[in-house]
């Protein structure tokens, strides 16, 4: 007699019972995402309350250098670098940066009844309220390019668990610093420590849709990567270059200046040397 959990299944008169088991690929890429994505955001907000958070507006300029070299000397290249077809590719890269130019301008058109006319000086909070504005787009950006990383690492388990288990580890290396300018990020914008982190550790989680996503449907998902890849890619060259990148034009002495070209070519490095064998 079947019993309770077993699969049942009909082929013709014959009626075969084979038992449920769990699959531990699966378990290993389930478990493997999850702690990819708590691993990289823990450790990236324990580095950035601790050591960034006096220094938020000046620490912009690392945001920037990370975000661009990810997406233009890691997370683009890749993407380049897969049978897509390099056309198909940059239709995509211009859809993204344009409908991430219409996200921002639903959020001004959404938002702006709250300061115009109200008869309050735009000074000191200005800034913030510029860069509140990236905020939450770059949690768009962010949840897509770990939902690509959950597809890889769920490849990488189904060639290889010793392959999939170093992938793992790669991610979460290239992770923190992405992940440190996405705090900065928040936390310029005004959210709360907390606030930034259970949201970005909410987009981090999607590594495990998208592992998930890999192992159900993987040939379809992996035929997908390299356009989630530059989508989320545009989406961090649009919020550089549109949003933060004007707060730091508008310090423009020479003793201010230096500093933010340092943090630049430090985040350019920081993504060269912890990213550069990530995939």
């Amino acid at each position: 007699m079947p019993q309770a959990g077993d699969r049942v299944v009909i082929r013709g008169p014959a009626t075969i019972i084979t038992r449920s088991k769990i699959n531990p690929t699966l378990v290993s890429i389930l478990l493997a995402t999850t702690i990819a994505g708590v691993a990289s955001i823990t450790a990236a907000a324990l580095f950035s309350f601790s050591l960034l958070s006096k220094m938020v507006e000046r620490m912009v300029s690392l945001s920037v250098g990370i975000m661009l070299s990810t997406s233009l000397l890691h997370a683009l290249p890749e993407a380049f670098e897969s049978q897509a077809d390099p056309r198909s590719l940059f239709a995509t890269l211009l859809a993204g940066l344009l409908a991430f130019f219409l996200l921002e301008k639903f959020a001004i058109l959404r938002h702006s009844h709250h300061h115009e006319g109200d008869g309050h000086h735009h000074h000191h909070g200005h800034d913030a309220h510029e860069a509140g504005k990236a905020g939450w787009m770059i949690l768009v950006g962010d949840g897509m390019h770990n939902f690509t990383d959950g597809i890889l690492i769920a490849a990488a388990f189904i060639a290889n668990p010793k392959l999939g288990l170093v992938t793992g580890l790669a991610i979460i290396a290239h992770e923190i610093p992405q992940e440190i300018g996405d705090f900065i990020v928040l936390l310029n914008a005004g959210f709360s420590r907390t606030r930034a982190y259970v949201y970005n550790l909410i987009c981090s989680l999607m590594a495990v849709a998208g592992g998930l996503l890999g192992w159900f449907m993987l040939e379809r998902g992996m035929q997908w990567i390299p356009y989630v890849l530059v989508f989320a890619s545009s989406g961090f060259i649009y919020i550089a270059v549109s949003d933060l990148m004007p707060q730091m034009q508008r310090r423009a002495t020479i003793r201010e200046t230096i500093p933010q070209i340092v943090l630049v070519a430090l985040g350019v490095v920081i993504v060269l040397v912890l990213t550069g064998h990530s995939h």
